[in-house]
């Protein structure tokens, strides 16, 4: 991971943005001592990807029975 010091990343910042985004990682160094590391942010959780998987999951289930049986007897059943 290259290395770069302060001085330089603030005057370089935006082209360094611009490698970043391409997946490239830096160090920042003060003083010539590692800093902090400018990297690419990770995905976040994506909440109305969520609720789509969760609609998508009730909409499949639709129609399914346990054959008349009830629940709590299947969950006994797989009781030692």
């Amino acid at each position: 991971m290259p290395e770069i010091a302060l001085f330089e990343a603030k005057n370089k910042l935006s082209g360094l943005l611009d490698q970043v985004a391409l997946g490239e990682e830096f160090i920042i160094t003060r003083h010539g001592k590692p800093a902090a590391r400018l990297a690419p942010v990770k995905p976040t959780f994506d909440r109305a990807k969520a609720r789509q998987a969760a609609k998508a999951l009730l909409e499949a289930s639709r129609g399914l029975s346990l054959g008349g049986i009830p629940i709590k007897e299947l969950i006994n059943e797989g009781r030692p």
